[in-house]
Protein backbone atom coordinates (compact mmCIF):
# COMPACT_ATOMS: atom_id res chain seq x y z
CA UNK A 1 0.00 0.00 0.00
CA UNK A 2 1.56 3.34 -1.15
CA UNK A 3 2.39 5.68 2.21
CA UNK A 4 -0.19 8.78 2.29
CA UNK A 5 1.41 11.80 1.62
CA UNK A 6 1.90 14.20 4.73
CA UNK A 7 -0.81 17.11 4.39
CA UNK A 8 2.14 19.61 3.81
CA UNK A 9 2.77 18.07 0.42
CA UNK A 10 -0.57 17.61 -0.72
CA UNK A 11 -2.61 19.58 -3.08
CA UNK A 12 -5.90 20.98 -2.81
CA UNK A 13 -8.77 21.50 -5.28
CA UNK A 14 -7.95 24.72 -7.46
CA UNK A 15 -10.09 27.20 -6.10
CA UNK A 16 -9.64 26.72 -2.14
CA UNK A 17 -5.88 27.08 -2.96
CA UNK A 18 -6.51 29.82 -4.64
CA UNK A 19 -8.72 31.65 -1.82
CA UNK A 20 -6.29 30.58 0.57
CA UNK A 21 -3.33 31.75 -1.23
CA UNK A 22 -4.84 35.38 -1.59
CA UNK A 23 -5.60 35.28 2.06
CA UNK A 24 -2.05 34.77 2.89
CA UNK A 25 -0.85 37.76 0.50
CA UNK A 26 -3.94 39.92 2.21
CA UNK A 27 -2.63 38.84 5.81
CA UNK A 28 1.37 39.93 5.05
CA UNK A 29 0.35 42.46 2.43
CA UNK A 30 1.06 45.63 4.64
CA UNK A 31 3.71 44.57 6.46
CA UNK A 32 5.53 44.14 3.46
CA UNK A 33 4.99 47.05 1.57
CA UNK A 34 5.69 49.14 4.57
CA UNK A 35 9.37 48.58 4.43
CA UNK A 36 10.10 50.26 0.97
CA UNK A 37 7.17 53.02 2.07
CA UNK A 38 9.24 53.94 4.94
CA UNK A 39 12.98 53.41 3.52
CA UNK A 40 11.66 55.78 0.77
CA UNK A 41 10.94 58.41 2.86
CA UNK A 42 13.20 58.13 4.84
CA UNK A 43 15.99 57.92 2.07
CA UNK A 44 14.26 61.20 0.40
CA UNK A 45 13.17 59.60 -2.73
CA UNK A 46 10.30 60.51 -4.74
CA UNK A 47 6.84 59.14 -5.24
CA UNK A 48 8.22 57.27 -8.48
CA UNK A 49 11.64 55.55 -7.05
CA UNK A 50 9.80 54.61 -3.88
CA UNK A 51 6.55 52.86 -6.72
CA UNK A 52 9.84 51.14 -8.20
CA UNK A 53 10.83 49.61 -4.65
CA UNK A 54 7.76 48.30 -4.15
CA UNK A 55 7.41 46.42 -7.21
CA UNK A 56 10.74 45.18 -6.47
CA UNK A 57 9.56 44.18 -2.86
CA UNK A 58 6.76 42.29 -3.97
CA UNK A 59 8.62 40.57 -6.93
CA UNK A 60 11.43 39.35 -4.66
CA UNK A 61 9.02 38.42 -1.91
CA UNK A 62 7.10 36.36 -4.36
CA UNK A 63 10.24 34.72 -5.60
CA UNK A 64 11.25 33.80 -2.41
CA UNK A 65 8.33 32.54 -0.95
CA UNK A 66 7.99 29.65 -3.88
CA UNK A 67 11.42 29.14 -3.25
CA UNK A 68 10.84 28.18 0.53
CA UNK A 69 7.28 26.17 -0.77
CA UNK A 70 8.60 24.36 -3.42
CA UNK A 71 12.24 24.01 -3.07
CA UNK A 72 15.00 24.30 -6.06
CA UNK A 73 15.94 20.82 -5.90
CA UNK A 74 18.63 20.19 -2.54
CA UNK A 75 19.95 23.49 -2.84
CA UNK A 76 17.10 25.97 -1.23
CA UNK A 77 13.65 26.04 0.13
CA UNK A 78 12.66 24.37 3.65
CA UNK A 79 9.68 22.72 1.48
CA UNK A 80 7.40 24.17 4.07
CA UNK A 81 3.68 26.22 4.12
CA UNK A 82 6.38 29.53 4.41
CA UNK A 83 5.15 32.94 3.81
CA UNK A 84 8.15 35.64 3.12
CA UNK A 85 8.62 39.33 3.14
CA UNK A 86 10.37 41.54 3.38
CA UNK A 87 12.03 42.17 7.44
CA UNK A 88 12.03 45.33 9.41
CA UNK A 89 15.40 44.01 11.26
CA UNK A 90 17.57 45.93 8.13
CA UNK A 91 15.18 48.82 7.73
CA UNK A 92 17.95 51.23 10.42
CA UNK A 93 21.10 50.14 9.12
CA UNK A 94 19.95 50.34 5.48
CA UNK A 95 18.94 53.95 6.30
CA UNK A 96 22.15 54.79 7.87
CA UNK A 97 24.04 53.33 5.07
CA UNK A 98 22.07 55.40 2.58
CA UNK A 99 22.55 58.78 4.45
CA UNK A 100 26.13 58.19 4.88
CA UNK A 101 27.43 56.14 1.97
CA UNK A 102 24.52 56.35 -1.26
CA UNK A 103 21.83 54.28 -2.25
CA UNK A 104 24.37 52.34 -4.61
CA UNK A 105 26.20 51.44 -1.16
CA UNK A 106 22.71 49.86 0.77
CA UNK A 107 22.14 47.68 -2.15
CA UNK A 108 25.90 46.15 -2.72
CA UNK A 109 26.19 46.26 1.29
CA UNK A 110 22.80 43.58 1.13
CA UNK A 111 23.76 41.65 -2.04
CA UNK A 112 27.37 41.00 -0.27
CA UNK A 113 25.35 40.31 3.46
CA UNK A 114 23.38 38.00 1.02
CA UNK A 115 26.30 35.73 -0.14
CA UNK A 116 27.76 35.34 3.35
CA UNK A 117 24.07 34.35 4.07
CA UNK A 118 24.28 31.50 1.53
CA UNK A 119 27.54 30.71 2.70
CA UNK A 120 26.78 30.39 6.34
CA UNK A 121 23.54 28.80 6.08
CA UNK A 122 24.61 25.07 6.67
CA UNK A 123 27.26 26.52 9.37
CA UNK A 124 24.38 28.28 11.05
CA UNK A 125 21.82 25.55 10.84
CA UNK A 126 24.82 23.39 13.29
CA UNK A 127 25.12 26.52 15.43
CA UNK A 128 21.68 27.28 16.02
CA UNK A 129 21.76 26.84 19.73
CA UNK A 130 23.62 30.06 20.21
CA UNK A 131 20.62 31.77 18.98
CA UNK A 132 17.92 31.04 21.74
CA UNK A 133 15.21 33.18 22.66
CA UNK A 134 17.20 34.73 24.84
CA UNK A 135 19.15 36.19 22.22
CA UNK A 136 16.40 36.52 19.58
CA UNK A 137 13.64 38.33 22.10
CA UNK A 138 16.28 41.03 22.79
CA UNK A 139 17.41 41.87 19.50
CA UNK A 140 13.33 41.82 18.25
CA UNK A 141 12.41 44.42 21.14
CA UNK A 142 15.20 46.50 20.18
CA UNK A 143 13.95 46.47 16.31
CA UNK A 144 10.62 47.74 17.48
CA UNK A 145 11.81 49.95 19.84
CA UNK A 146 14.37 51.77 17.58
CA UNK A 147 11.52 51.67 14.89
CA UNK A 148 8.93 53.67 16.46
CA UNK A 149 11.47 57.04 15.98
CA UNK A 150 10.85 56.38 12.28
CA UNK A 151 7.44 56.17 12.60
CA UNK A 152 7.10 59.96 14.30
CA UNK A 153 9.61 60.93 11.50
CA UNK A 154 7.05 59.64 9.48
CA UNK A 155 4.27 62.02 10.90
CA UNK A 156 5.92 65.08 11.76
CA UNK A 157 8.60 65.06 8.75
CA UNK A 158 12.36 64.81 9.15
CA UNK A 159 12.91 68.76 8.57
CA UNK A 160 12.15 71.60 11.36
CA UNK A 161 12.21 74.09 8.33
CA UNK A 162 9.60 72.77 6.79
CA UNK A 163 6.40 74.88 7.40
CA UNK A 164 4.17 72.13 7.24
CA UNK A 165 6.79 70.69 9.97
CA UNK A 166 4.67 68.59 13.13
CA UNK A 167 1.66 70.02 11.83
CA UNK A 168 -1.40 68.86 13.91
CA UNK A 169 -3.29 67.91 11.00
CA UNK A 170 -0.60 65.19 10.04
CA UNK A 171 -0.22 64.31 13.45
CA UNK A 172 -4.01 64.24 13.59
CA UNK A 173 -4.67 61.93 10.69
CA UNK A 174 -1.94 59.25 12.09
CA UNK A 175 -3.83 59.47 15.47
CA UNK A 176 -6.96 58.52 12.93
CA UNK A 177 -5.32 56.09 11.42
CA UNK A 178 -3.74 54.65 14.52
CA UNK A 179 -6.72 54.08 16.26
CA UNK A 180 -8.89 52.60 13.36
CA UNK A 181 -6.02 49.76 13.27
CA UNK A 182 -5.65 49.43 16.99
CA UNK A 183 -9.80 49.16 16.91
CA UNK A 184 -10.43 46.71 14.67
CA UNK A 185 -7.19 44.52 15.61
CA UNK A 186 -8.25 44.43 18.98
CA UNK A 187 -12.51 44.08 18.37
CA UNK A 188 -12.97 42.27 14.99
CA UNK A 189 -12.75 38.55 14.72
CA UNK A 190 -10.87 36.52 12.58
CA UNK A 191 -9.77 37.34 9.30
CA UNK A 192 -10.92 41.08 10.13
CA UNK A 193 -8.96 41.35 13.07
CA UNK A 194 -5.66 40.29 10.84
CA UNK A 195 -6.66 43.10 8.09
CA UNK A 196 -6.99 45.67 11.01
CA UNK A 197 -3.65 47.77 9.40
CA UNK A 198 -4.61 47.66 5.51
CA UNK A 199 -7.97 49.31 7.03
CA UNK A 200 -6.40 51.90 8.95
CA UNK A 201 -4.29 52.13 5.49
CA UNK A 202 -7.10 52.52 3.31
CA UNK A 203 -9.42 54.94 6.01
CA UNK A 204 -6.17 57.13 6.28
CA UNK A 205 -5.79 57.54 2.82
CA UNK A 206 -9.46 58.43 2.28
CA UNK A 207 -9.39 61.13 4.94
CA UNK A 208 -6.19 62.63 3.15
CA UNK A 209 -7.42 62.85 -0.40
CA UNK A 210 -9.16 66.36 0.73
CA UNK A 211 -6.33 67.53 2.78
CA UNK A 212 -4.44 67.60 -0.47
CA UNK A 213 -1.91 64.76 0.72
CA UNK A 214 -1.87 62.69 -2.25
CA UNK A 215 0.41 63.20 -4.79
CA UNK A 216 -0.60 61.49 -7.83
CA UNK A 217 2.42 62.99 -9.95
CA UNK A 218 4.38 59.47 -10.62
CA UNK A 219 1.45 57.16 -11.31
CA UNK A 220 1.00 58.76 -14.82
CA UNK A 221 4.63 57.41 -15.87
CA UNK A 222 4.58 53.92 -14.89
CA UNK A 223 4.37 50.85 -16.90
CA UNK A 224 1.34 48.93 -16.58
CA UNK A 225 3.56 45.57 -16.73
CA UNK A 226 7.77 45.59 -16.58
CA UNK A 227 10.17 43.79 -14.59
CA UNK A 228 12.11 46.08 -11.87
CA UNK A 229 15.76 47.00 -13.69
CA UNK A 230 18.60 45.64 -11.98
CA UNK A 231 20.83 48.19 -9.94
CA UNK A 232 18.35 50.73 -10.50
CA UNK A 233 20.46 53.36 -8.67
CA UNK A 234 23.81 52.54 -10.58
CA UNK A 235 26.56 49.82 -9.76
CA UNK A 236 26.84 48.66 -6.36
CA UNK A 237 29.04 49.90 -4.01
CA UNK A 238 30.90 47.50 -1.14
CA UNK A 239 31.84 49.99 1.92
CA UNK A 240 32.98 47.83 4.86
CA UNK A 241 30.84 48.90 7.31
CA UNK A 242 27.78 48.59 5.58
CA UNK A 243 28.66 44.68 4.21
CA UNK A 244 29.10 43.98 8.03
CA UNK A 245 26.49 45.75 8.90
CA UNK A 246 24.05 43.64 6.79
CA UNK A 247 25.88 40.71 7.58
CA UNK A 248 25.10 40.81 10.90
CA UNK A 249 21.33 41.83 10.03
CA UNK A 250 21.47 38.17 8.04
CA UNK A 251 22.54 36.56 11.24
CA UNK A 252 19.60 37.73 12.96
CA UNK A 253 17.08 37.14 10.01
CA UNK A 254 18.67 33.76 10.15
CA UNK A 255 17.64 33.61 14.03
CA UNK A 256 14.64 34.83 13.58
CA UNK A 257 13.60 32.31 10.63
CA UNK A 258 15.11 29.47 12.30
CA UNK A 259 12.36 29.69 15.54
CA UNK A 260 9.93 30.32 11.98
CA UNK A 261 10.25 27.08 11.09
CA UNK A 262 10.79 25.48 13.85
CA UNK A 263 7.70 26.69 15.00
CA UNK A 264 5.84 25.62 11.55
CA UNK A 265 7.25 22.23 12.11
CA UNK A 266 5.53 21.82 15.51
CA UNK A 267 2.29 22.92 13.73
CA UNK A 268 1.96 21.14 10.66
CA UNK A 269 3.46 18.11 12.50
CA UNK A 270 6.14 17.09 9.65
CA UNK A 271 9.91 17.18 11.15
CA UNK A 272 12.42 19.37 9.85
CA UNK A 273 16.12 18.20 9.46
CA UNK A 274 18.67 20.37 9.94
CA UNK A 275 19.49 20.14 5.89
CA UNK A 276 15.55 21.45 5.34
CA UNK A 277 16.56 24.12 7.96
CA UNK A 278 19.26 24.77 6.43
CA UNK A 279 18.01 25.20 2.86
CA UNK A 280 15.65 27.53 4.03
CA UNK A 281 18.29 29.75 5.52
CA UNK A 282 19.63 29.59 2.24
CA UNK A 283 16.38 31.04 0.81
CA UNK A 284 16.64 34.22 3.33
CA UNK A 285 20.77 34.82 1.73
CA UNK A 286 19.41 34.53 -1.68
CA UNK A 287 17.09 37.15 -0.80
CA UNK A 288 19.62 39.43 0.21
CA UNK A 289 21.47 38.70 -3.26
CA UNK A 290 18.47 39.42 -5.18
CA UNK A 291 17.09 42.30 -3.59
CA UNK A 292 20.59 43.82 -3.99
CA UNK A 293 20.37 43.44 -7.44
CA UNK A 294 16.79 44.65 -8.15
CA UNK A 295 17.02 47.46 -5.42
CA UNK A 296 14.64 45.35 -3.38
CA UNK A 297 14.72 43.67 0.13
CA UNK A 298 16.19 41.49 2.39
CA UNK A 299 13.26 38.95 3.44
CA UNK A 300 12.04 36.82 6.42
CA UNK A 301 9.24 34.31 7.33
CA UNK A 302 6.44 36.67 8.34
CA UNK A 303 5.00 35.26 11.50
CA UNK A 304 1.69 36.60 11.08
CA UNK A 305 1.30 33.88 8.34
CA UNK A 306 2.71 31.38 10.63
CA UNK A 307 0.14 32.06 12.75
CA UNK A 308 -2.95 31.56 9.97
CA UNK A 309 -1.54 28.19 9.13
CA UNK A 310 -2.14 27.49 12.59
CA UNK A 311 -5.48 28.89 12.78
CA UNK A 312 -6.74 27.68 9.21
CA UNK A 313 -5.05 24.36 9.62
CA UNK A 314 -4.48 24.03 6.37
CA UNK A 315 -1.34 23.05 5.85
CA UNK A 316 -0.45 22.49 2.33
CA UNK A 317 2.69 24.09 0.76
CA UNK A 318 1.04 24.48 -2.61
CA UNK A 319 -1.56 27.30 -0.96
CA UNK A 320 1.65 29.55 0.19
CA UNK A 321 3.05 28.42 -3.37
CA UNK A 322 0.23 30.43 -4.85
CA UNK A 323 0.88 33.47 -2.47
CA UNK A 324 4.19 33.57 -3.97
CA UNK A 325 2.92 33.38 -7.55
CA UNK A 326 -0.28 35.89 -6.66
CA UNK A 327 2.99 38.10 -5.73
CA UNK A 328 5.11 37.70 -8.59
CA UNK A 329 2.08 39.05 -10.70
CA UNK A 330 2.15 42.17 -8.85
CA UNK A 331 5.60 42.80 -8.75
CA UNK A 332 5.66 42.68 -12.47
CA UNK A 333 3.04 45.62 -12.82
CA UNK A 334 5.19 48.82 -11.90
CA UNK A 335 1.41 50.88 -12.16
CA UNK A 336 0.76 49.44 -8.97
CA UNK A 337 3.49 49.82 -7.28
CA UNK A 338 3.32 53.56 -7.56
CA UNK A 339 -0.53 53.66 -6.57
CA UNK A 340 0.54 52.58 -3.39
CA UNK A 341 3.62 54.96 -3.35
CA UNK A 342 1.03 57.95 -3.38
CA UNK A 343 0.38 56.91 0.08
CA UNK A 344 0.85 59.91 2.72
CA UNK A 345 3.53 59.46 4.86
CA UNK A 346 1.32 60.53 8.41
CA UNK A 347 -0.89 57.65 7.08
CA UNK A 348 2.19 55.35 6.99
CA UNK A 349 3.65 56.62 9.73
CA UNK A 350 0.05 55.89 12.23
CA UNK A 351 -0.27 52.68 10.85
CA UNK A 352 3.80 51.81 11.34
CA UNK A 353 3.78 52.89 14.69
CA UNK A 354 1.34 49.77 15.09
CA UNK A 355 3.69 47.38 13.46
CA UNK A 356 6.69 48.50 14.90
CA UNK A 357 5.45 48.43 18.32
CA UNK A 358 4.13 45.07 17.80
CA UNK A 359 7.75 43.81 16.86
CA UNK A 360 8.53 44.98 20.40
CA UNK A 361 6.04 42.82 21.57
CA UNK A 362 6.96 39.90 19.62
CA UNK A 363 10.72 40.12 20.84
CA UNK A 364 9.46 40.45 24.82
CA UNK A 365 7.32 37.50 23.97
CA UNK A 366 10.21 35.63 22.87
CA UNK A 367 11.91 36.42 25.93
CA UNK A 368 9.05 34.40 28.05
CA UNK A 369 10.46 31.08 27.28
CA UNK A 370 13.90 32.37 28.34
CA UNK A 371 15.01 32.11 31.95
CA UNK A 372 14.49 35.64 33.06
CA UNK A 373 14.22 34.21 36.82
CA UNK A 374 18.43 33.63 36.25
CA UNK A 375 20.14 36.89 37.78
CA UNK A 376 22.87 35.94 34.80
CA UNK A 377 20.11 35.69 31.80
CA UNK A 378 18.14 38.80 33.11
CA UNK A 379 21.79 40.56 32.96
CA UNK A 380 22.00 39.35 30.12
CA UNK A 381 18.94 40.76 28.43
CA UNK A 382 19.39 44.16 30.27
CA UNK A 383 22.81 44.65 29.03
CA UNK A 384 21.87 44.07 25.72
CA UNK A 385 18.99 46.19 25.74
CA UNK A 386 20.55 49.50 26.98
CA UNK A 387 23.21 49.07 24.83
CA UNK A 388 20.97 48.39 21.60
CA UNK A 389 18.85 51.55 22.96
CA UNK A 390 21.38 53.81 23.70
CA UNK A 391 22.01 54.93 20.28
CA UNK A 392 18.06 55.40 19.87
CA UNK A 393 17.73 57.59 23.47
CA UNK A 394 21.02 59.37 23.06
CA UNK A 395 21.27 59.92 19.17
CA UNK A 396 24.35 62.45 19.28
CA UNK A 397 26.40 60.01 21.04
CA UNK A 398 28.91 59.03 18.49
CA UNK A 399 28.64 62.23 16.52
CA UNK A 400 32.51 62.70 16.86
CA UNK A 401 33.43 58.94 15.48
CA UNK A 402 34.44 58.44 11.78
CA UNK A 403 31.55 58.65 9.92
CA UNK A 404 32.67 55.09 8.88
CA UNK A 405 31.95 53.86 12.26
CA UNK A 406 28.59 55.68 13.17
CA UNK A 407 27.26 53.46 10.85
CA UNK A 408 28.22 50.45 13.38
CA UNK A 409 27.58 52.49 16.24
CA UNK A 410 24.37 54.87 15.78
CA UNK A 411 23.02 50.70 14.58
CA UNK A 412 20.65 49.20 17.88
CA UNK A 413 20.10 46.86 16.28
CA UNK A 414 23.57 45.59 15.62
CA UNK A 415 24.57 46.43 19.02
CA UNK A 416 22.34 44.82 20.63
CA UNK A 417 22.64 41.63 18.42
CA UNK A 418 26.01 41.99 19.07
CA UNK A 419 26.12 42.30 22.88
CA UNK A 420 23.47 39.73 23.03
CA UNK A 421 24.96 37.05 20.82
CA UNK A 422 28.22 37.45 22.81
CA UNK A 423 27.21 37.67 26.19
CA UNK A 424 25.35 34.65 25.61
CA UNK A 425 27.97 32.58 24.22
CA UNK A 426 29.81 33.78 27.09
CA UNK A 427 27.35 32.65 29.82
CA UNK A 428 25.67 30.23 28.76
CA UNK A 429 28.10 28.31 26.52
CA UNK A 430 31.20 28.09 28.72
CA UNK A 431 32.70 27.76 32.30
CA UNK A 432 32.11 31.54 32.61
CA UNK A 433 28.82 30.84 33.31
CA UNK A 434 28.73 28.11 35.79
CA UNK A 435 31.33 29.90 37.75
CA UNK A 436 29.09 33.54 37.46
CA UNK A 437 26.07 30.92 39.17
CA UNK A 438 27.26 29.02 41.55
CA UNK A 439 31.37 28.84 41.90
CA UNK A 440 31.20 25.47 41.07
CA UNK A 441 30.71 22.69 38.11
CA UNK A 442 28.38 20.78 37.76
CA UNK A 443 27.57 17.48 36.51
CA UNK A 444 27.93 17.71 32.28
CA UNK A 445 26.52 15.47 29.95
CA UNK A 446 27.24 14.79 26.35
CA UNK A 447 26.75 17.14 23.72
CA UNK A 448 27.13 17.51 19.97
CA UNK A 449 29.97 20.16 20.13
CA UNK A 450 31.65 19.10 23.56
CA UNK A 451 30.33 19.05 27.45
CA UNK A 452 27.52 21.60 28.53
CA UNK A 453 25.73 22.21 32.30
CA UNK A 454 22.83 20.02 31.55
CA UNK A 455 20.37 22.86 33.42
CA UNK A 456 22.29 25.60 31.13
CA UNK A 457 22.23 23.55 28.10
CA UNK A 458 18.32 22.74 28.68
CA UNK A 459 17.55 27.37 29.26
CA UNK A 460 20.27 27.66 25.84
CA UNK A 461 18.20 25.51 23.54
CA UNK A 462 15.58 27.26 21.18
CA UNK A 463 12.45 25.24 21.29
CA UNK A 464 9.54 25.43 19.04
CA UNK A 465 6.71 27.30 20.36
CA UNK A 466 3.23 28.85 19.06
CA UNK A 467 4.19 31.91 16.63
CA UNK A 468 3.21 35.73 17.30
CA UNK A 469 2.04 37.89 15.24
CA UNK A 470 5.12 39.91 13.72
Amino acid sequence: MAETAHLVDTRLPFGRQLTFGIQHVLIMYTGCITVPLVFGAAAGLDRATIGVLISADLLIAGVITLVQSLGVAKLAGARLPIICGATFIGLDPMILIAKEYGLPAVYGSMMIGGVVGVALAYPFARLVRFFPPLVTGTVLTVVGVSLIGVAGGLIIGNNPAAPDFAAPSHIGLAAVVFVIAVGFMCLGRGMVAQLGVLIGLVVGIVIAAPMGLINTGGIGGAAWVGLPKPFHFGAPEFPITGVVAMSVVMAVVFAESTASMLAISEITGKPISKGDLARGLVGDGLSGVLGGVFTAFVDTIFNQNVGAVAATRVFSRYVTATSGAILVLLGLLPRFGAIVAAVPQPVVGGVGLVLFATIAIVGIDTLRKADLADRVNATIVATALGVGLLPVMAKDMFVHFSSSAQILLTSGITLGAVTAFTLNLLFNHTKLGVLARSGSIPTTVEHPTGTEPKAHRDRATPTPSAPAPA
